[in-house]
C-alpha cells in the first residue's frame, strides 16, 4: 500500500510538468505565426513603397535633440509624385512636436501664403522656400522667421499618402465631412459622416474653394491628421499595422534610420492614446492680406506675435 502511495507522488509531478510544456508549446507556436505574419506583411508594404515612390537626395542637417526633450519633426506634404514632377510647392508644413514622456503631441501648421524672407532669395510665399531649394532652405526659413528648432523631417506625395491610408484602413476612415466638396480636389464628397478612401481623404485635406479659402485647408489639414493617429493606435487595425510600418518606411523620406523610424511608429502605438493639440500660424490678429507682382496675393505677418505665440504653445 506504501508503495503505491509513493508511486502516485513521483507521477503527478510529471503530470503537471507535461501540461505546462503543451502550454509553453503552443505560446511559442503563436508568436512564431504572429511574428512570420508580421514580417511578410511588413517586407509587402515595403516593396510595394519602393516600386512606387520618387526619391530625393536630401541634405539636412537637424538640431541637436537631447532626451527629454521635445523632438520637433518638420513634416511635408507635396505633389512631388505627380506627372514625374520632382520639383513642387508643400501644399502641407507642419511641425509635430512630441513629449514622450508626457505622452503629448503638438502640432503647428503655417500657412503656405505667408510672406516669408527666404534666405538668399527675394521674400515669398512660404511653400516657394521647398520649390526653390528643397527641405533644408524651409527649415531654414521657418527657423529663421520663427526660432523654432527642427529636429527631424519627413516628406510624403500625395499619391503616398492615399496609398498609406487604404493599407492602414482598408474599409476606409470616418470622417464628418462639413459641406459639399468637388472643386479642384479630383473626388466628389457629400456632407455628413462618411467612410473616406486615400483618394478622398486626401481631397478633403486640400480643398479650399470655399470663404474660408486656406485657413479652412489648414483646419481639416489637422483633422486629418489626429483621425490618423487614432487609426494607427487602434486595436481595430493591429493586423494592418506591419504593412503600414513597411509602407511608411518606403514611402516616407526622412533623415530617421530604417531601424528609428520603425521604433517612432511602434512608439506612438504601445504609447496608446496620444494627446494632441492644435495651433495654425500666423495666429489671430497677427497678420494682414497684401499683394505683391512677383509673389501674389499672400499675408504679412507679425513674425514676433507668431514666434511668441508659438513658444507659450510649446511651454517653452
Amino acid at each position: 500500500m506504501t508503495e503505491e502511495r509513493n508511486t502516485e507522488r513521483r507521477y503527478k509531478p510529471k503530470k503537471k510538468l507535461r501540461k505546462g510544456r503543451v502550454f509553453l508549446t503552443v505560446l511559442l507556436l503563436a508568436g512564431l505565426t504572429i511574428g512570420i505574419y508580421s514580417f511578410l506583411q511588413y517586407r509587402e508594404g515595403y516593396n510595394l513603397a519602393n516600386e512606387t515612390k520618387v526619391k530625393q537626395d536630401i541634405d539636412f542637417e537637424g538640431d541637436a535633440w537631447s532626451k527629454g526633450e521635445r523632438e520637433n519633426i518638420l513634416v511635408l506634404g507635396a505633389d512631388s509624385g505627380a506627372g514625374g514632377k520632382e520639383r513642387s510647392r508643400t501644399d502641407t508644413m507642419m511641425v509635430i512636436s512630441w513629449d514622450k514622456e508626457k505622452n503629448d503631441v503638438k502640432v503647428i501648421s503655417f500657412m503656405r501664403d505667408i510672406y516669408a524672407d527666404i534666405p538668399n532669395y527675394k521674400s515669398y510665399k512660404l511653400n516657394t522656400a521647398y520649390y526653390l531649394d528643397g527641405v533644408p532652405l524651409l527649415q531654414a526659413t521657418l527657423q529663421n522667421m520663427f526660432d523654432i528648432p527642427i529636429h527631424h523631417y519627413a516628406l510624403i506625395d500625395f499619391r503616398s499618402f492615399e496609398s498609406l491610408v487604404d493599407i492602414l484602413a482598408p474599409e476606409g476612415i470616418t470622417m464628418d465631412v462639413e459641406k459639399d466638396m468637388s472643386e479642384k480636389i479630383g473626388v466628389s464628397l457629400t456632407k455628413g459622416e462618411q467612410q473616406l478612401n486615400g483618394q478622398e481623404i486626401l481631397g478633403y485635406a486640400r480643398f479650399r474653394a470655399d470663404g474660408e479659402g486656406d485657413f479652412g485647408r489648414v483646419a481639416r489639414q489637422q483633422k486629418v491628421m489626429e483621425a490618423l493617429k487614432d487609426e494607427v493606435i487602434s486595436i481595430q487595425n493591429v493586423s494592418n499595422v506591419p504593412k503600414f510600418i513597411g509602407a511608411a518606411e518606403g514611402y516616407i523620406q526622412t533623415d530617421y534610420s530604417r531601424k528609428d523610424k520603425v521604433i517612432r511608429i511602434m512608439d506612438a502605438i504601445v504609447s496608446g492614446k496620444l494627446e494632441m493639440d492644435k495651433m495654425t500660424v500666423p495666429v489671430p490678429g497677427s497678420y494682414y492680406d497684401k499683394n505683391y507682382s512677383h509673389a501674389g496675393d499672400v499675408l504679412v505677418i507679425d513674425e514676433d506675435q507668431n514666434r511668441k505665440a508659438i513658444e507659450d504653445f510649446l511651454g517653452e
